[in-house]
């Protein structure tokens, strides 16, 4: 079973693909996760965010089983993964290796933004998570704010606008919804309410 959950930042699909995952015993992967090494790579190297070559290089060498979620979390580097995800050929080099993850035997979990319709179009179960820009700002600045850093509420928000902005208008595999996804508007769910929805749909998906 091959289940892909799509949508914007902080709509809150990570948390329930890691959830879906544990419950249905499948292996998952953060394909955002995935972006942002290769964004990681360049900042570290001190490359240039705009060096195709460069990038699609760190994308090739890239081992998918190391991918430290603390690290590349940060803010700074989402927004430098943002940037990269535009590239073609970077582009090319992860759906290659994100389509490896999803074809191992019995299946697998993978969210991002282009699931549903690139990486995995013939996927099982495919969701659509979202949330007002509202509403996922303020939970990237609690988020924040956990963790004993600043946060400013206003430029988070612009932030997210921003980088909806980017992804729903790339040229390349933007962020729109796939024909056969179940949408999942999170904005007034907590994460078990949502959880539940999801697990619901997903259970309906397997008796079809």
């Amino acid at each position: 079973m091959i289940i892909a959950i799509d949508g914007p930042a902080a709509s809150g699909k990570g948390t329930m693909a890691r959830r879906l995952a544990e419950h249905f015993k499948l292996p998952h992967l953060d394909t955002g996760l995935t972006f942002r090494a290769v964004a990681h790579a360049l900042v570290v190297a001190d490359k240039p965010l705009d060096d195709e070559d460069v990038a699609e290089a760190a994308a090739r060498g890239l081992d998918l089983g190391a991918l430290d979620r603390s690290v590349l979390s940060a803010h700074a580097i989402g927004e430098a993964a943002s940037k990269v995800a535009v590239m073609p050929r970077v582009r090319q080099a992860l759906l290659e290796a994100q389509r490896s993850f999803a074809s191992r035997p019995g299946g697998a979990i993978l969210d991002g933004r282009d699931i549903g319709t690139v990486v995995c179009p013939d996927a099982d179960v495919k969701l659509f998570v979202t949330a007002s820009a509202e509403e996922r700002a303020q939970r990237r600045t609690d988020e924040i704010l956990a963790k004993g850093e600043q946060a400013d509420y206003a430029q988070i928000l612009a932030d997210v606008k921003k980088r909806d902005e980017r992804d729903q208008n790339r040229a390349v595999a933007p962020l729109v919804p796939a024909a056969d996804a179940h949408l999942l508007d999170t904005t007034k769910l907590d994460i078990e309410g949502a959880f539940q929805q999801a697990v619901r749909i997903v259970e309906e998906s397997q008796i079809k």
